[in-house]
């Protein structure tokens, strides 16, 4: 081959490899969304909804604050009080004790049913919905849902542009989503972003798996719709993580599907009815784990089993750890209860259960939920040895509603009691399945088990049981 052929060759394959990255660079390029059509498809299905409440002895109305839990006081509820000035949400000087808020919601169906949070509509005495097309139209509640925080509004309007519904269990981490809304009182204001995480348990609500966005949520985009790339709803916007109130990268989202599932209820009687086991559970740590015998932490481990509850019927004790639920795996505790809460009450479920170091599956027919003591709340994570413990005494047994045995804590010093967590007033109930019931019987328990080895203690604090890793010590070592 000449000077000349090798030359054109090589200019040949460097315009061939320009070309190839300069369409990688366009593919990368229309990889992103354009939204435009879709947000001028979807728009007319979004709501903005403004309320009138009374509250004399309040200048604004505010929602109360959310639990505190692993958030800290950072984590609060949308407050959906819009500043003075904004469209909506400016308190008129002849307006009298009554305060105005501001929410967002959408068309769930056409003859006239809007989806909403219930944190939006909570209290008021007036409910204004206002269509795309500017019409404003008194609204009423047919239901609302403290636990999923969800409304379900009514409004005299037929042939309304309803929503498409998209299955919120195929999402996956990383799709691009939108969300339309009202925030600050600006109307119809869209934001995007992509999924940051599925199955969020949050402190105040064990019974929805939010999905986290990144997408900019502020007060009023409350009960907005989150919509797809295709223009489905997959998700209602509803809380946010925030240490100033407004948007920090940090948002959730209740899935459609669940929220779906509350508005037919809501519709067809009213009020919504959820499973329930009758559990009271707590995370597997790697401590517990091992001492459970178990590979990896999994699962959801019953700390306690409600007396006449559907869990106890079906033979479900202290100690167990539930993997699965009809066979949805339990990667963590928390996604116990919105397996469980979207069971119908009556049906038969199949749960997957370590047990003394085997699996066993075991059936339980899901009860209702139908009160606030039912709720199966994760236990505090607290609790147990180098410690002096004395017998419980008949009103301290009364007064704990302990059952049987039972040794209270009542001096702690540095050893294998303080590193595990226990605390100075806790009750301490079993060790390794051992039932205790004062100094003696611990002092016989410990000494029967293998030093170095790690073992589960159940405990009760200040009413709540929970399970505690506790490393028995070699000989010499415990201080009782």
């Amino acid at each position: 081959m000449t000077d000349a052929a090798r030359r054109l060759r090589l200019l040949l394959s460097s315009f061939v490899v320009a070309a190839a990255v300069a369409g990688c660079a366009r593919e990368r390029e229309t990889a992103f969304p354009d939204f435009a059509d879709l947000v001028e498809e979807v728009s007319p299905s979004v709501v903005n909804i403004s309320t009138v409440a009374a509250a004399p002895d309040q200048p604004a109305r505010t929602v109360p604050e959310s639990e505190r839990g692993p958030f800290g006081d950072f984590f609060r509820k949308f407050f959906d009080n819009p500043p003075e000035g904004e469209d909506g949400g400016e308190q008129d000087e002849d307006q009298g004790p009554d305060a105005q808020s501001l929410g967002s919601g959408f068309v769930l169906w056409e003859d006239g049913y809007v989806l909403t949070n219930a944190h939006v509509v909570r209290e008021a005495s007036e409910i204004i919905v206002r269509l795309s097309d500017r019409r404003e139209l008194p609204a009423k509640v047919v239901g609302s849902d403290d636990r999923s925080d969800l409304a379900l509004l009514k409004i005299e309007a037929d042939d309304l542009p309803a929503v498409a519904l998209g299955d919120a269990t195929r999402l996956r981490v990383g799709q691009w989503v939108l969300a339309i809304g009202s925030p600050f009182g600006f109307d119809h204001s869209v934001t995007a972003g992509i999924v940051s995480a599925k199955g969020r348990a949050l402190p105040s609500e064990n019974y929805v798996p939010f999905i986290q966005t990144d997408v900019a949520i502020n007060p009023g985009n409350s009960g907005g719709p989150l919509f797809n790339i295709r223009g489905e709803v997959i998700g209602v916007n509803s809380q946010i993580f925030s240490q100033t109130g407004g948007y920090m990268g940090v948002s959730f989202a209740i899935p459609i599907d669940v929220a779906a599932k509350v508005a037919t209820q809501l519709k067809e009687k009213g009020r919504v009815t959820r499973g329930w086991l009758g559990v009271v559970v707590q995370e597997v740590t790697r401590d517990l784990a091992q001492s459970f015998g178990m590979e990896r932490p999994e699962g959801a481990l019953v700390a306690r089993v409600l007396p006449g509850s559907p869990a106890e019927e079906a033979g479900l004790r202290p100690g167990d750890v539930i993997l699965s639920y009809n066979g949805e795996p339990l990667p963590t505790s928390s996604a116990l209860p919105p397996l469980v809460g979207n069971s119908d009450p009556g049906e038969s479920a199949r749960l997957e259960v370590r047990r003394d170091g085997r699996t066993v599956t075991m059936k339980v027919q899901v009860g209702m939920l139908d009160s606030e003591d039912q709720r199966p709340a994760a236990p505090e994570k607290r609790g147990t040895l180098g410690i002096v413990v004395e017998a419980l005494s008949p009103e301290q047994r009364r007064r704990e509603r302990v059952v049987s045995g039972g040794a209270l804590v009542v001096e702690l010093e540095d050893g294998p009691g303080r590193s595990a967590g226990l605390r100075s007033g806790d009750i301490i109930l079993t060790i390794a399945g051992n039932e205790i019931d004062g100094p003696q019987r611990l002092a016989e328990v410990v000494q029967r088990l293998t030093p170095g080895m790690s073992v589960p203690m159940l405990v009760q604090r200040n009413g709540t049981p929970l399970f505690l890793a506790l490393e028995i010590p070699a000989a010499g070592d415990e201080r009782r």
